[in-house]
């Protein structure tokens, strides 16, 4: 490209440069305003308004409609020099700058305009060359936009999690349907989709447009097939896609690759189109840019044009050609290596599978703190696994122990009633069913998760104890993880009795399952005495708002007891059996709303060896019934 030197003019797209030269002649001047006045009216789109400043108006505004149509582009601009006058014929150099939807970067090249002088002033002198100083007769610019192939989120072993799958995609074209409510109340039972949205996008479709209603991987959809295949007005579309390993796995955390959406075109930015395959939630969508890459262009110029030469035997004299203008290279995306457990993951999700509640399981490293598996059950509306927010429960009660024997406020063989109902400052609390054991030791009393002796035991901590214990397990840290996640509250307690409720896990105590995850995961011995830091990406370990302490040695020994009494003799004795090895940890049933008497969310907190993890289902109310099982389900198909 020419080297230019600005001169201060500018209009409407087109910049005027110039050398510094003195002496500027009328002809000079003449020429190129007519060169500008050209210029512009193309960069405008005033392609009739441009056509007619030269020598041959008709085939003007044809090719340079043609160009911007060819190119698809939205925006041209100019830069000219001065003209340079030879009698009456003279010459501007020119750059173009080509805006290519979905590219980046301009498409930028060098080219000279030939001018001559007419009765009426200069015109130029139009060739197909004026476009591109390549272009010939019969040709058109072309322009082949390609993003790269999406580069893979890899799991812990670096191995790709997600792959092109072959899918069928069921929908219903409107003109072959006979009755639109029976139609769409099959498919909505046996597809589990809305009738209410099938009906919806029916009536907004033209007649022949494909209706989707559902994409199916393959060994799903022949399971259906003999129930929709010949409904009148079903119709079916074969093809591929990027998918996880199965439809639940790490559905909410991982996200999905789809049709980009208008929010995932803003979080890109420029170069990037509606039709592209962009991720949509989660990771995907997240770490949308490194995994998708930017979209390169190769330009030529395409059509027929006069042979220079000699025909071919039996040949013409026009000879087809392409040729290749410029190539716009893109960048491939960078891989994301998840910390993800492809075996822990599918355990987890299995475990979900047909769980009709808001459930979730996050499986927790304690000796690197890799987040290993995040599944949420079907029904979950959101990513409940990591951003959740509820109150603990008895699971609490691993803190509330820590903040107990910590100073020997109590210690850890004392014997503490556990009647089945008992009032602390005024507020009446009780086990649940109202179980009395009588005089039990400490141990026992966390075992079978007696209430009334953690809550009578409260009278023993100050107005801190438990914020700080907490925060010894990492709550409340504030963890900065790729994913929004809720990392638990404990805030200071109100009152004597406030604090007697935290201390089971009620008052305002919440936490999400990664919170309790993360607990389960310190009080293991794999953690080595410290709040394992978490991660969601291999070697990128979360940040914490609040570093967190640890918890006293002296707490660690005595609690991992309690915990495994929880399995061997006390609330979880379902979990004794399950292979892998030793299970401990602490079940969990939380009252929450106002209804008379109280719902329950059900959990388990625990661990067994390098693995810790927190099963919860939103209104299980037993943990016995739902959580323990729950948990049972997993390490079984873990192991198994």
């Amino acid at each position: 490209m020419p080297s230019f030197r600005f001169l201060a003019l500018a209009c409407a797209g087109v910049l005027v440069l110039a050398s510094c030269t003195s002496g500027k002649s009328k002809g000079t001047d003449q020429a190129t305003n007519a060169a500008r006045s050209f210029l512009q009216s193309w960069s405008t789109g005033q392609y009739a308004e441009a056509a007619g400043l030269t020598t041959d108006s008709k085939a003007a505004a044809a090719a340079l409609q043609a160009a911007k149509t060819g190119l698809g582009a939205t925006k041209v601009a100019f830069e000219a020099a001065k003209a340079d006058v030879n009698g009456s014929q003279a010459t501007v150099d020119f750059a173009a700058h080509w805006t290519i939807p979905g590219v980046t970067q301009q498409w930028t090249y060098s080219n000279k305009l030939g001018l001559t002088k007419a009765k009426t002033g200069w015109q130029v002198r139009w060739t197909p060359a004026v476009v591109h100083p390549k272009l010939k007769a019969g040709q058109q610019l072309v322009a082949a936009r390609s993003l790269p192939a999406r580069a893979p989120i890899l799991d812990d072993r670096g191995k790709p999690l997600f792959t092109n799958v072959d899918v069928v995609t069921v929908g219903i074209e409107p003109k072959f349907v006979h009755d639109i409510r029976s139609l769409s109340a099959t498919l909505a039972r046996v597809l589990q989709v809305s009738a209410a949205d099938i009906v919806t996008a029916y009536k907004k479709a033209k007649p022949t447009e494909f209706v989707p209603v559902i994409t199916l991987r393959q060994p799903a959809y022949a399971k259906v097939r003999s129930a929709i295949h010949d409904l009148p007005g079903t119709v079916f579309q074969t093809g591929t896609k990027l998918l996880a390993p199965s439809a639940e796995f790490a559905k909410l955390l991982l996200g999905s690759v789809g049709t980009a959406t208008a929010d995932a075109l803003k979080g890109l930015g420029p170069g990037y189109l509606a039709t592209d395959q962009v991720g949509t939630s989660g990771l995907q969508e997240a770490y949308n840019k490194q995994l998708t890459g930017t979209a390169g262009v190769t330009i030529t110029a395409t059509g027929t044009h006069a042979s220079t030469g000699s025909a071919e035997p039996g040949g013409t004299s026009d000879a087809r050609s392409t040729v290749t203008l410029a190539r716009i290279g893109g960048h491939a995306g960078r891989a994301l290596h998840t910390t993800l457990d492809v075996a822990a993951q599918n355990a987890a999700d299995a475990a979900l599978a047909k769980v009709k509640k808001q459930a979730a399981i996050v499986a927790i490293r304690p000796s690197t703190g890799a987040i290993m598996a995040v599944a949420n059950s079907p029904s979950a509306p959101f990513d409940i696994a990591m951003q959740g927010q509820y109150p603990a429960g008895s699971t609490f009660k691993i803190i509330t122990t820590t903040a107990l024997l910590e100073r020997h406020r109590v210690a850890a063989n004392v014997t503490v009633p556990c009647p089945g109902q008992t009032t602390v400052y005024g507020k009446v609390f009780h086990n649940e069913n109202s179980f009395d054991l009588g005089n039990v030791s400490l141990q026992t009393a966390f075992a079978h998760s007696c209430n009334t002796s953690f809550t009578r035991l409260s009278q023993k901590m100050g107005d801190h104890d438990l914020t700080t214990a907490a925060s010894q397990f990492g709550v409340g840290a504030g963890w900065a993880l790729p994913v929004d996640s809720f990392s638990g509250s404990v805030p200071t307690a109100k009152d004597d009795a406030e604090r007697a409720a935290d201390s089971i896990g009620q008052g305002r105590v919440l936490v999400s399952p990664f919170t309790m995850a993360l607990v389960a995961a310190t009080a293991a011995p794999a953690a080595r005495g410290s709040v394992p830091v978490p991660s969601l990406l291999t070697g990128q370990p979360a940040k914490a708002a609040h570093a967190p302490g640890s918890p006293p040695a002296s707490v660690l020994g005595p609690l991992r007891s309690f915990m495994r009494a929880v399995v061997t003799s006390g609330t979880a004795t379902g979990l004794a059996t399950v292979p892998g090895g030793p299970v401990a940890g602490k079940t969990g049933t939380a009252e929450y709303g106002t209804a008379k008497p109280p719902r329950s969310h059900a959990w388990f907190a625990g661990y067994q060896g390098d693995l810790a993890f927190a099963t919860f289902i939103a209104g299980g109310e037993s943990s016995k019934t739902t959580a323990v099982p729950i948990s049972t389900a997993f390490l079984r198909a873990l192991h198994g």
